[in-house]
């Protein structure tokens, strides 16, 4: 016989909790907001702009009186991953619903393979691929039957429009290998575990104005760049019931960049 697995039922003084890893600006601001939005009690990570974070903080839980707090992490430092993330589910009150793989880095300012950098290959992989398997390792014991985990890849993990791209592809392409060996991993404990991969998304470090807006604008069939609100309803779908027969999948935002 089968059994639908449903999520364990939150006692009624325990709001829902979501750890956000890069959450201080941009795409990973925005799926915080939702998530507080939705009375999730919400934890956000950065490596640097502390004064940014408490700002985002500030700024959410005065839009959605929801709790969010703001932790430093820093995706390099690999002896500083354990202890942070151990501070963020403290905040949380030691158990974390849903977790959102957000924190990345990207340097594309290669022009094509031969001049991609030994330091910028590393910190590539170290933030994009063994940053999020330890802090996803750490957080795992946390995660209820029925939690989710959320990663935040790329389309440029399946389609790679430029040259010197292969360091950053490569990295995202990993994690959608990650995304589907962990669902496998946890759906035994009733976790799923899914990925989004955004296309060009109005940010700082990609704003629609920029030098390759054009070319990026016209490589969607919409025409037009989206916004870090429409990843973040995204995240907040795949964290609720409406997904719970949703697992190892890559759900591609990206105005059909990649059909």
């Amino acid at each position: 016989m089968t059994q639908t697995i449903r999520p364990e039922v939150t006692p009624a003084h325990r709001a829902k909790t979501a750890l956000i890893t890069g959450g201080n600006r941009g795409i990973g601001a925005a799926i915080a907001a939702q998530f507080a939005r939705a009375g999730y009690t919400v934890a956000i990570t950065y490596r640097s702009g502390k004064k940014e974070a408490e700002d985002t903080v500030h700024h959410i839980t005065h839009e959605s009186k929801s709790s969010v707090h703001s932790v430093h992490l820093d995706l390099e430092r690999e002896h500083t991953i354990s202890p942070a993330v151990d501070e963020a589910i403290k905040v949380l009150g030691g158990t974390v619903d849903v977790l959102v793989n957000n924190a990345g880095y990207a340097d594309m300012s290669a022009p094509e393979f031969m001049f991609i950098s030994h330091e910028i290959l590393t910190r590539t992989i170290q933030t994009n691929i063994v940053g999020p398997f330890l802090v996803t390792q750490a957080v795992v014991p946390h995660i209820p039957r029925g939690g989710a985990i959320i990663n935040i890849g790329s389309c440029l993990g399946s389609r790679v429009p430029t040259s010197g791209l292969s360091s950053y592809a490569t990295s995202k392409a990993a994690i959608t290998g990650f995304t589907r060996g962990l669902a496998r991993d946890l759906g035994a404990r009733g976790i799923r575990v899914n990925e989004i991969a955004p296309g060009s998304i109005n940010t700082d470090m990609n704003p629609q104005d920029g030098p390759s807006s054009d070319f990026q604008r016209a490589s969607t069939i919409l025409g037009r760049y989206g916004e870090p609100s429409e990843i973040a309803s995204v995240a907040v779908f795949l964290a609720s019931d409406e997904a719970l027969y949703i697992t190892g999948a890559t759900l591609a935002v990206d105005g059909g960049t990649n059909v």
